[in-house]
């Protein structure tokens, strides 16, 4: 694992705030395949964990709003992230709580149109 110092002197960082996708054609795994093909180090904050494939979504389930405010501050703190990108919140509940830890984290904030209610 790199250093903070290690991540910051070589390139840009990014956090992804979205959903994980087990077949890897969207949500965060997504995400970071974009993130380090542009030569951004990636990091995540994962709101809700899918069963899905090129077919379809299977099932859905939440990460709680607490869950995924603690992993943002966690990367945050530590690594730090020049630019902030939400997919899929799941919830109503996740988003003040996203809402508050990126303006903790003093950083920029690019939305996707992925809510889902």
């Amino acid at each position: 694992m790199m250093t903070k110092e290690e991540i910051g002197s070589r390139r840009p960082t990014a956090l992804t705030i979205a959903g994980s996708d087990s077949g890897a054609g969207a949500g965060i795994q997504a995400d970071l395949k974009t993130f380090a093909a542009l030569g951004v180090y990636g990091t995540s904050a994962v709101t809700a964990i899918t069963a899905q494939n090129t077919v379809g979504v299977r099932a859905v389930e939440e990460v709680s709003p607490a869950l995924v405010a603690a992993q943002i501050d966690a990367v945050l703190e530590d690594i730090g992230a020049d630019a902030v990108k939400t997919g899929m919140l799941s919830s109503a509940a996740i988003r003040p709580r996203i809402s508050e830890a990126v303006t903790r984290g003093k950083v920029t904030l690019w939305t996707d149109t992925q809510g889902v209610d």
